[in-house]
């Protein structure tokens, strides 16, 4: 039995977030009986110009395309604004998926299936990067920030770029079985199931800094000094402001309790340490605030969903 599977390119799209997802359902004909024909499709099918500036042929005009495939997929990359703007390629998708067996995307392709309808009511995720945006342009759909990727019935959709390989094996073990998927994960060298979130691979964007100038100065002096009293009393105290008032004012311009920016902060300077230091994890607990291990660990695990030594593992530089 072969499969037909449509990935839905554009201008801009990443190289890796079709290469990865090709590879995997191309290395599926060498371990089992079943195979799959993959198909890239453009508006008009034309090649198309990928975000590193390499041309990909497409094998099909989307307009062209009558028989909705087994699984669609949408790639992702830095031209999914306009290719989510553009009708012509979305009615496509929307009528393709609509006779598909499965739907899916690769990284920011969320935002085609969004557009389409296709994501209303329902999880999904998409580039840690862009998570955010996704959730504000189509509030209908309940974004999951930290899923590498994300399953809801017959729709599936993955975090950024090399996430498309896990979404992609995930839907291998559905059709050939976790032996299959296993041995064509062994032979491209990959994590059959990634262990942690995206968080562990996410940068902290701060926002926005506060209006006020001695909240702003505070705010600042956190992010400087994350080992100081950052307590809600001793910081309240420096404003000059009861507690109460305090943690409302804060809440209200920084978006988040004071508690948790100081976490997130502390967090974030433990990464740096973690990366680019030999010290030890109780070493750095003690210059970033926490105190114990334990309570970096805790913390760790909340905001990137690894412990600081699994962390430091995958991210130590040199």
């Amino acid at each position: 039995m072969t499969r037909d599977v449509l990935i839905v390119v554009y201008d801009g799209v990443q190289m890796l977030d079709v290469a990865g997802p090709l590879d995997v359902f191309d290395r599926a004909a060498c371990e089992a009986d079943a195979g799959y024909r993959v198909r890239l499709a453009s508006v008009g099918g034309r090649p198309v110009a990928t975000s590193a500036g390499a041309q990909l042929g497409v094998s099909g005009d989307l307009a062209r395309i009558r028989k909705p495939p087994d699984t669609l997929m949408v790639a992702g990359g830095w031209g999914y604004a306009t290719a989510a703007g553009d009708g012509a390629l979305v009615r496509h998708v929307r009528r393709l998926a609509a006779g598909a067996r499965r739907t899916g995307s690769v990284c920011t392709g969320a935002f085609v299936l969004a557009e389409a309808g296709l994501l209303d009511g329902r999880r999904a995720t998409t580039h840690w990067a862009s998570c955010a945006e996704l959730a504000a342009a189509y509030p209908a759909v309940r974004v999951e920030p930290d899923a590498i990727f994300v399953r809801d019935d017959h729709v599936v959709t993955s975090a950024g770029v090399t996430a498309g390989i896990d979404l992609t094996l995930a839907l291998l073990e559905d059709d050939l079985g976790p032996e299959a998927a296993r041995a064509v994960a062994k032979y491209l060298v990959v994590f059959m199931q990634r262990p942690g979130g995206q968080s562990q691979f996410s940068t902290w964007t701060r926002g926005d800094p506060p209006r006020g100038g001695a909240l702003r100065d505070l705010v600042e002096d956190i992010d400087a000094h994350p080992a100081g009293d950052l307590s809600v009393p001793a910081l309240a105290a420096r404003l000059g402001m009861s507690r109460r008032h305090f943690s409302r004012l804060f809440s209200q311009q920084v978006g988040i309790s004071p508690g948790a920016y100081v976490e997130r902060a502390r967090v974030a300077a433990a990464r740096t340490l973690l990366e680019s230091t030999p010290d030890s994890v109780d070493t750095i607990a003690g210059q970033c605030g926490f105190g114990t291990v334990e309570t970096m660990r805790r913390a760790f695990v909340r905001e990137t969903g690894v412990s600081p030594a699994a962390y430091r593992d995958r991210f130590r530089r040199g």
